[in-house]
């Protein structure tokens, strides 16, 4: 009788019995065939929950701190390895300055020195000229020429 206590044919039988003996018996019957309805939040799950939010609020800011300082620490293995890097450049570059032709060879080509008794040359082809900004006024032209300018400009305007 337990699984088959609350089918619909048990409790339409139920209804049945109990109208053909009377009124108020029936009434009586019907409210006690009913399954008490048992709320589904009881006070272990409520208590449950709670401790599983306050786990999640305990924890939320930890965990976002742990996050943060392990992509930090991944930055500053990057900015270490690149450190390296240059380092290990500069001493290649220092090498390189410690050897005299190297020295002699830089000189030459960036401070256009020459020894002693040699004649230096510059060519100008006229190919750097096209990458070069066009008149922006006053600042780029020498004092005299701003001078002849004003002059001829005040000699205009009698």
């Amino acid at each position: 009788m337990g699984a088959d206590r609350f089918s619909t044919a048990t409790r339409l039988k139920a209804l049945g019995t109990a109208l053909v003996q009377g009124p108020t018996a029936a009434r009586a019957r019907v409210y006690r065939a009913r399954p008490q309805r048992r709320s589904r939040l009881t006070g272990r799950a409520a208590l449950l929950a709670l401790v599983v939010c306050s786990l999640v609020v305990a924890l939320a800011y930890p965990m976002r701190q742990w996050v943060t300082q392990r992509s930090d620490i991944a930055d500053q293995r990057h900015r270490t390895e690149q450190a390296r890097e240059d380092v290990k450049r500069l001493h290649e570059e220092k090498a390189r300055l410690e050897d005299p032709a190297y020295v002699e060879q830089l000189a030459r080509e960036h401070l256009h020195f020459v020894r002693p008794g040699e004649t230096g040359y510059t060519v100008v082809d006229g190919s750097a000229d096209g990458g070069r900004h066009k008149d922006q006024g006053a600042a780029d032209r020498p004092w005299y020429s701003n001078l002849f300018d004003d002059v001829d400009a005040s000699d205009a305007h009698r």
